[in-house]
């Protein structure tokens, strides 16, 4: 089948990003051709994609969505695909990659009704209904299951159309037979002592997922963890908490690293993986953490913090968040045997169901296309 790729924006160290790789070389290795709409495509465009940059015209987010979608529909009028999939909400999707969770829930949650009266939410509101409506016929592959219920209560959407996928880690964050050389390595390259505690966060959009509540746990730390280190690692500016580091006392004791493609080094050398997010769909470092042995403190609200619990190797904080109950699980965390959570880590990972993402949806996105269903 000749299938359409559609996302905003590609960048090499997004979650999103990198499962929309992984799905669409998936579907070429099962034999279909893959064409790629993007606006913007950061970083070497890959010889195996066909990948089109759409103008990107107008001078908010919302103009120039909108104009994306003209563009794309001018583009398939002229050559039609089977299946048009989309990796951000618009309209006219055959299919819907459900990374993002309900725009709706949140807006009517953590939003005044001023806000929902404004162009943005307009916009954002009307592109997620036409893939949500009942009326629409858009086929939505869910990875978090806990985003279908608001899904379907705020839109109605028949529960036929939803299809949930299992976690998609790419199986080189496993840990390796040489672990302990790797983790030696890196803590030697940023010359840091065995005993000296390494903090890990690693994600883009800094403020959504909780630096600022891991700032302020890493002030808290009792003396003797006042030496603990803090690695953040992600595309976003860095200065805001650069500002609120300086302002807690440890701007010394954290280290901002840009998106990077060894982030696997850092699992074995980190001791703890902090992700204390306001809101995530699901949280794909998580598993990333747990299948390398690295214990994790994260939020009941990440889409993923139930594998964390599952585990046995880490914490997950109940909602509402509250900033005393992460500084004590984060000395608790520390305090803890290390190689016991690291051995349980690895012991789940070893059985469980996290791994097979890309060939699933590839396998639904030949079912569903609504080229496969019309006659020959």
């Amino acid at each position: 089948m000749q299938l359409a790729f559609c996302l905003y924006k590609y960048f090499p160290y997004g979650g999103l990003q990198r499962d929309f790789l992984h799905i669409a070389r998936a579907c070429q290795a099962r034999g279909h051709a893959v064409r790629v709409f993007v606006l913007s495509w950061d970083g070497a465009l890959p010889a195996d994609l066909e990948v089109t940059r759409l103008p990107d015209r107008g001078f908010t987010s919302p103009a120039r969505y909108r104009h994306f979608s003209r563009a794309l529909a001018a583009r398939l009028a002229q050559r039609p695909a089977d299946a048009v999939v989309g990796f951000n909400k618009m309209p006219e999707l055959d299919i819907y990659y459900a990374a993002d969770p309900c725009y709706a829930h949140k807006a009517h949650t953590q939003r005044s009704a001023l806000y929902r009266l404004s162009p943005r939410y307009r916009h954002f509101a009307r592109y997620e209904a036409a893939v949500f409506d009942p009326a629409a016929s858009t086929e939505i592959l869910m990875i978090a299951s806990a985003q279908e219920p608001l899904f379907r209560h705020h839109y109605g959407t028949p529960p036929e159309r939803f299809h949930l996928l299992p976690p998609g880690i790419d199986p080189s964050r496993r840990a390796p037979p040489d672990a302990a050389r790797v983790r030696a390595a890196l803590r030697a390259e940023f010359s840091l002592s065995a005993s000296r505690p390494l903090l890990l966060m690693v994600g883009s959009g800094f403020r959504t997922k909780g630096l600022d509540r891991a700032l302020h746990g890493l002030a808290a730390l009792p003396a003797e963890l006042a030496d603990a280190q803090l690695f953040v690692i992600g595309q976003d500016d860095p200065a805001p908490f650069q500002r609120l580091a300086r302002r807690l006392g440890v701007a010394g004791r954290v280290r901002f690293f840009a998106g990077r493609d060894d982030i696997p080094r850092f699992l074995q050398g980190a001791d703890l993986l902090l992700h204390p997010a306001y809101s995530e769909n699901t949280g794909t470092v998580l598993l990333e953490a747990l299948v390398a042995g690295l214990p994790v403190l994260t939020t009941a609200n990440c889409g993923y913090a139930h594998y964390v619990a599952a585990a046995g190797a880490g914490a997950v904080l109940p909602e509402p968040y509250r900033q005393d109950a992460f500084d004590q699980a984060l000395v608790a965390l520390l305090a803890a045997d290390r190689d016991a959570l690291r051995a349980r880590a690895l012991a789940w990972a070893a059985s469980a169901d996290i791994y097979g993402l890309p060939e699933r949806a590839a396998a639904l996105i030949e079912q569903l296309a609504p080229g496969a269903r019309r006659p020959a």
